[in-house]
């Protein structure tokens, strides 16, 4: 079709696909959860195993890519592959499947299409918003007004505090308060050079990890973009689907409603990060964009047709 552009996210829990017409109308949104980032924050290298499953899922985006004439596409890598040292390797066999070689890009430039994307189709506050991008190795932290403002990206995210904290099943009290004040250390740093962040008057969450708490917390029983963007979260919901799923085992977790089974096994460790946010900020809720970095790459891919 015409004008059609696509976008591919590689990141460290999940590799995601996005298909738009010229329009800027959906026309393919696909999740999988891939794991790439398996490991990466010990060993500083994709394995074997993620590699082979990502290339797998990559595999099945081309065939949808074709479906749709091929259409003009920008890949873009995040956290676990501006961690590890075997990237290119992986990028080259990327490049094989695909035909386009995919971009590492920075923290900062993860940020800036997040913002582009999560505020595409909500109203944010010109008074001053934060958005939270919590994804598998990293977290970023989006200031705006009338237009982004400042960005920063810190290292902790779903995969990267599972790995690093929470070793039994379910994580003991101790492991996750280490990752709790883990992620608060992190946001200290931040507050201490950009202290105005305390301060915004509306928080907007996207991204896999919020997004699931968002539909554990209303019992989606099938995933509905539609039901849960612009869905109001607040710091007492997300305190609750906590402490929840924070004393399950593995395998009670993978019942609750809205939680994929593939996200199980790391969802604590990504609520970790977003308690610990809410409590630095003292924030009483926030405003779920279903949105993301995908919507933002096809924005700017839109916008140079």
């Amino acid at each position: 079709m015409q004008g059609t552009v696509a976008a591919i996210d590689i990141g460290t829990n999940s590799t995601n696909l996005l298909i738009v017409d010229r329009d800027g109308r959906t026309l393919e949104r696909r999740v999988t959860v891939t794991r790439l980032g398996q490991g990466v924050d010990q060993s500083r290298r994709l394995s074997p195993e993620a590699v082979e499953r990502t290339i797998n899922c990559l595999s099945a985006y081309r065939d949808l890519l074709d479906q749709h004439d091929s259409p003009r596409v920008r890949i873009v890598a995040s956290s676990a592959s501006r961690d590890a040292l075997n990237r290119e390797e992986f990028f080259d066999q990327a490049e094989k499947v695909l035909g386009v070689r995919p971009e590492l890009v920075s923290g900062d430039e993860e940020a800036q299409l997040a913002y582009r994307g999560c505020t595409s189709q909500l109203v944010p506050d010109p008074n001053g918003h934060l958005i939270i991008d919590i994804g598998g190795g990293s977290t970023e932290l989006i200031m705006g007004t009338s237009q982004l403002s400042q960005a920063h990206s810190i290292d902790v995210g779903a995969v990267r505090m599972t790995e690093r904290h929470l070793r039994h099943d379910p994580p003991q009290p101790e492991e996750l308060l280490n990752a709790i004040g883990e992620v608060e250390d992190f946001f200290e740093d931040v507050l201490r050079t950009n202290p105005s962040l305390k301060h915004v008057r509306q928080i907007i969450g996207t991204a896999g990890t919020i997004v699931t708490v968002a539909a554990i917390e209303i019992g989606q029983q099938i995933f509905n973009a539609n039901e849960l963007h612009g869905f109001i979260l607040t710091r007492d919901a997300i305190e609750d689907v906590f402490r929840t799923l924070a004393t399950e085992s593995l395998g009670d977790r993978r019942h609750n409603p809205g939680l994929p089974p593939e996200r199980a096994d790391v969802i604590v460790g990504g609520c970790c990060v977003l308690v610990a946010l809410m409590r630095s900020l003292d924030a009483n809720e926030l405003t779920v964009s279903t949105n993301n970095i995908l919507d933002g790459v096809c924005a700017e891919l839109l916008n140079d047709l």
